[in-house]
């Protein structure tokens, strides 16, 4: 048996650094400086070495992993990680906040908690018996990245949840957060990065993604992150009444939490909190890009529900996005999956919302055009919805006679083929069949999740693919050996074999996947369905003229006339005949009908959220019973079914006289 002083000694340490840990992430009153801490851990870390069959998991020395991870392995989430509906302005706060009273059939003031919305990565970490069990990515919001092994290292998680004074930490608790690096860390990181021969990263937010996503936790422990919790998912053996109830309750057990929030009585208040932090957005040490509503009240929050994939109870408020001025350097043509040129400006580099902006689009010639942007001129740039880098204008002013009009070429700038305008559109397209920048497009399309649902070909793996030649159209893909993955940069077997797997289960993704899939102009995700209901194979879909396919209600002339030229390509042809001979599924199953269904061949429009479906699970129900759902209204829709806040479409539907349904009338003709 140990000497029990020793083992006491170690316990007595251990909870020595525990203590100093939430009295400086968490209280932010440290007792002990920087250099009595690391005496203190190095204490540990000694007699730990000393007697490794002492050592717990749950030690303050415990944090980084010995071996890298071959991948990261899936984590559902008990309670769905919803994404939140949007604000762009102090109006639309003002419309929402009316919404609910609306919802809940009042006119009292709703209670808000008014917290900072952090550009950074969310995660959930899930606490039992007190002890850090599994820390996981919010992936789709269902399905995670299980990255245990990477949260362990940040300093501001406790492995072990404090006791707390009044509130014992409950017996099982999942807890969200926001993984974030603030600014001066990240700059002096991209200084060392540079120093080092490698890529800088393009802001704090991407750092931490990639911080997250190392399968060596050990990189991750040098990576200056830090993390704040801003709610819960499931939990046992606590109840709480309330959101800020709840942010309380956190931070007493050593989970740290933002205190720049608000307790709002009304919007108006959660509107002034909103005005403040914008104003204030450039004094925080982080980046923040907007502050996040929440209904207070719990038990309201039960009552509002959800809609789609968001809580009906909360709400992102966006701030303005930012601006700033910029040399156009040059510009140049980006070359698309169906051969679209859109030219891209060159910027000199500028800082926007702690990213530096290089690049940005100019979408098409008319666009470049109606702004006038030159080659060596003054513009304003921002990124849209903090996002998407965008010229805004140009200041004329500043030009001093040397800039330079831009001109389409009549030759694509990858591949020499020719390039097209076609009348009526504002795009320049490549029409050469073999073009590499194409082909990348297409192969990441045809492997997409909405086409064939092949995991794993992420973009680098796609370029890879396509420049050493091993792909040079979509049924390739279906030849691929894992000898030849592996032999690829920063590829190991286990992930080599993963996406030899993907690609196999795709062969039975389907006849509407993969028309989708095909890439044909004008042809997305709802019309491949339509197509796959009307033909029940690709053989006869290649066969139809542009007079049958203008039969079908949701076909017009343009469409027509796409998909009967892509199939006239005998290269296209070729390639569909490999896919074929690989094992693609090119028939649909035809389906068994019971009984006639109540909306059998009637087509619906969906508009405004829907409280009880995602908008793509109506329309897939509504397909499964012999129906069609559009995205447009015309005089051949029969229903409009209107959801919260509905758009357009429902001005449309009044307007050519179509029939409106609420979504609980929808129900009813579906059940």
């Amino acid at each position: 048996m140990k000497d029990r002083k020793l083992i006491e000694r170690i316990e007595k340490l251990r909870q020595a650094i525990r203590h100093h840990n939430y009295r400086y992430y968490i209280l932010n009153d440290p007792e002990v400086t920087d250099a009595e801490y690391d005496r203190l851990m190095r204490r540990l870390e000694e007699l730990e070495r000393a007697h490794p069959e002492l050592i717990a998991p749950d030690s303050p020395t415990q944090r980084v992993g010995a071996e890298p991870l071959d991948e990261f392995e899936t984590a559902a989430h008990t309670i769905p990680m919803l994404s939140l509906s949007n604000a762009l302005n102090q109006d639309e706060m003002r419309a929402f906040d009316k919404r609910l009273k609306r919802f809940l059939n009042t006119a009292q003031d709703i209670e808000y908690v008014a917290e900072l919305k952090f550009d950074g990565v969310a995660v959930e970490l899930v606490f039992e018996s007190r002890n850090l069990l599994i820390g996981s990515t919010r992936g789709d919001g269902f399905v995670g990245e299980n990255i245990t092994q990477n949260l362990r290292t940040i300093r501001a998680i406790p492995l072990i949840l404090h006791r707390g004074d009044d509130l014992p930490p409950p017996e099982r608790l999942e807890v969200r957060g926001e993984v974030i690096m603030h600014n001066a860390d990240f700059k002096k990181l991209n200084t060392e990065r540079e120093r080092a021969g490698e890529s800088p990263f393009a802001n704090p937010r991407n750092a931490a993604a990639g911080s997250l996503r190392q399968l060596d936790s050990r990189i991750t422990a040098t990576r200056p992150l830090d993390i704040f919790f801003y709610g819960i998912g499931e939990v046992r053996g606590v109840t709480f009444a309330s959101h800020w109830e709840i942010l309380h309750s956190l931070h007493r057990w050593g989970l740290k939490t933002n205190p720049h929030r608000r307790l709002c009585h009304h919007i108006e208040e959660a509107i002034d909190f909103y005005q403040e932090m914008e104003e204030k957005r450039d004094t925080f040490p982080y980046e923040i890009d907007g502050v996040v509503l929440k209904v207070n009240h719990l038990g309201l929050q039960e009552k509002l529900g959800t809609i789609a994939r968001s809580p009906r109870w909360a709400l992102a408020c966006k701030f303005k996005p930012r601006q700033e001025s910029t040399r156009v350097m040059g510009i140049v043509l980006q070359v698309g999956r169906t051969g679209a040129l859109t030219p891209v400006a060159i910027l000199e580099p500028v800082s926007l919302s702690g990213v530096t902006i290089s690049r940005a689009t100019l979408h098409n010639e008319d666009e470049l055009r109606r702004k006038d942007v030159r080659v060596g001129d003054t513009v304003i740039v921002e990124r849209a919805g903090d996002v998407i880098p965008e010229v805004v204008k140009v200041i004329t002013s500043q030009r001093n006679g040397t800039q330079k009009e831009f001109h389409f070429p009549d030759r694509c700038p990858v591949c020499k083929a020719k390039v097209i305008r076609l009348e009526g559109e504002a795009v320049h397209r490549c029409i050469g069949l073999t073009c590499s920048a194409k082909l990348k497009e297409l192969i990441k399309h045809f492997a997409s999740k909405r086409a064939m649902d092949i995991d794993g070909l992420g973009d680098k793996i796609v370029a890879q693919l396509v420049e050493k030649g091993l792909v040079k159209d979509p049924a390739e893909l279906y030849s691929l050996r894992l000898e030849q993955l592996v032999a690829m940069e920063r590829m190991a077997e286990k992930s080599g074999q993963n996406i030899i797997d993907a690609i196999n289960q795709s062969k039975e993704s389907g006849l509407a996947r993969l028309i989708y899939a095909l890439g044909i102009r004008h042809v997305g995700e709802h019309l491949a369905q339509v197509l796959a209901e009307h033909y029940p194979s690709i053989e006869r879909l290649s066969k139809a003229n542009e007079e049958e396919l203008m039969n079908i209600p949701e076909i017009g002339p343009q469409v027509a006339a796409s998909i009967v030229s892509f199939f006239k390509e005998k290269n296209n042809l070729r390639v569909i005949e490999r896919l074929r001979a690989a094992g693609v599924k090119m028939k649909e199953e035809v389906r068994k009908v019971t009984a006639p269904s109540r909306i059998a061949g009637k087509s619906f429009v969906f508009t405004g959220g829907l409280q009880h479906f995602a908008r793509d699970e109506a329309e897939r129900l509504v397909e499964s019973l012999g129906g069609r759902a559009s995205s447009s209204v015309s005089k051949k829709t029969d229903f409009v079914v209107v959801g919260e806040t509905p758009g357009s479409k429902l001005d449309k539907a009044k307007e050519l006289g179509v029939k409106v349904i609420t979504e609980e009338e929808f129900r009813k003709l579906v059940e």
